[in-house]
């Protein structure tokens, strides 16, 4: 896998997909090894994918610095890889807890991003709430599914903080859009996090200003995608749309039958969104 140094000297690693213009993909987890993405549902027959894994995770090294897991000290890791790659500017997506650094970066160096897509966002990096009945809303669109009542029911026990180990297991199916064996394969392979450390720290004190980026953001020249799930718990459409109104030129899609992993339920359908806003 090609490397580049970071700021601190810590060795980094990313994936190169497929062919075209160059796409910086940013994991989420937080802190996940980005094998997770894969190709994005088959975006690499139209993009060129960099897939950036973060310090202490997939192939790049341990830093010597702990602290510097955290979300807003990344942005400097994602500085580098740009210059790496020799781009004036990028076109830029994130997913889940990875669109937290996608956007502290965009709102540090808006003149270096083309164009930002932001794949079920997580939204600690601009202070939007989702609540536990946001959530539980969008857990009673499954209703009719098989698996419902005890998932529901761990949901429930999850949002209302008195969650056991089970209930977290218990609620996987929420996070797909089917919970076939492809879902089943997915979750079981990428669930684990093999840096605990790095997933701790990266969301820990001083991390965000919620306040500063949000003022940035008003101001972001970019065309901005934001990308919901329909069904997605982590990512209800709500909030979505919220986070979506931070920007002065921003599109909200919902992508219908979808939970937290959109290119694995309709695959088709999320790169032909992709593409249309990225040529755009």
């Amino acid at each position: 896998m090609p490397t580049f140094s970071a700021p601190d000297g810590t060795q980094l690693s990313y994936q190169v997909t497929g062919d075209g213009e160059p796409l910086v993909c940013l994991p989420g987890g937080p802190m996940k090894d980005s094998r997770y993405l894969d190709d994005l549902g088959g975006l690499s027959r139209h993009r060129q994918l960099i897939m950036l894994d973060l310090r202490g995770t997939g192939q790049s090294a341990i830093p010597e610095d702990a602290s510097s897991y955290r979300c807003d000290r990344l942005v400097d890791d994602v500085e580098a890889l740009r210059e790496h790659l020799g781009l004036d500017r990028m076109d830029l997506l994130g997913h889940s807890a990875g669109v937290n650094l996608a956007t502290l970066y965009a709102a540090r160096f808006p003149a270096h991003v083309r164009k930002l897509a932001l794949i079920n966002p997580s939204t600690f990096a601009v202070g939007i709430t989702i609540t536990g009945e946001t959530r539980l809303d969008t857990a009673r669109l499954r209703k009719n599914e098989p698996w419902f009542p005890t998932a529901f029911a761990a949901l429930e026990a999850v949002t209302g903080n008195r969650a056991g180990d089970e209930d977290w297991a218990a609620i996987d199916p929420f996070f797909h859009g089917r919970w076939d064996a492809t879902a089943r394969e997915h979750q079981a392979t990428f669930s684990a996090q093999p840096n605990p450390e790095a997933a701790r720290t990266f969301a820990s004190e001083g991390a965000f200003n919620p306040e500063a980026t949000r003022t940035a953001l008003a101001t972001f020249p970019a065309p901005v995608l934001l990308l919901a799930g329909e069904f997605d718990v982590n990512s209800p459409p709500p909030s979505v749309a919220e986070y979506a109104g931070l920007f002065p030129d921003a599109s909200l899609v919902v992508q219908p039958g979808a939970g937290h992993y959109p290119w694995l339920d309709d695959a088709d359908l999320f790169v032909a969104t992709l593409t249309t806003f990225l040529r755009s």
